[in-house]
């Protein structure tokens, strides 16, 4: 499925009339013209970050982000349509949030591995390989915009999973 633009440039002020868009554009992360991805990527980077500080343990910022990746099918389909049924536009970064939590819930601490881990993401999420591209094109509506992220967020965890063998 093609990737669509809204027929209105989405703002502050159009977010918070849009609670779930609010929530769908990553709290704001999403608004920026130039890689929304990358800015809703550290807006879950950062999240991971405050909720491990916190003392959530690894496994329960897993379960988080199992459960953010099951509303945020809701939550990005709804967003869609808030946009004028508008196909993953690259303002949703609910989906680069969740992504980040699975990331950093499975691979090790240390500033040196979450940037590898980040790195990795933004890789996988813009190149797209197979079986990536397969859900980004195919796979419609709030599950087809949270899938492919996670599965990019699967193969950075992979990369970041033998480099820790390795190094």
């Amino acid at each position: 499925m093609e990737k669509t633009k809204p027929t209105f440039t989405p703002t502050w002020k159009w977010l918070m009339e849009n609670k779930i868009a609010f929530v769908g554009f990553g709290f704001g992360s999403g608004l920026p013209a130039k890689a929304p991805g990358t800015w809703g990527s550290l807006m879950g980077m950062l999240l991971a970050g405050l909720l491990l500080g916190i003392g959530v343990g690894k496994l329960w910022l897993f379960v988080l982000a199992v459960v953010a990746f099951v509303v945020g099918i809701g939550i990005c389909h709804e967003t869609e349509l808030a946009l004028g049924r508008v196909h993953d536009y690259s303002g949703i970064v609910w989906d680069e949030i969740v992504a980040m939590l699975f990331v950093f819930s499975l691979i090790p601490q240390g500033f040196f591995w979450w940037i590898i881990g980040f790195a990795a993401f933004r890789f996988f999420d813009i190149v797209k390989p197979q079986p990536i591209s397969w859900a980004d094109s195919k796979v419609n509506g709030g599950l087809g915009v949270m899938l492919d992220d996670v599965i990019a967020a699967v193969y950075a965890v992979l990369v970041v999973g033998i480099l820790a063998l390795i190094f």
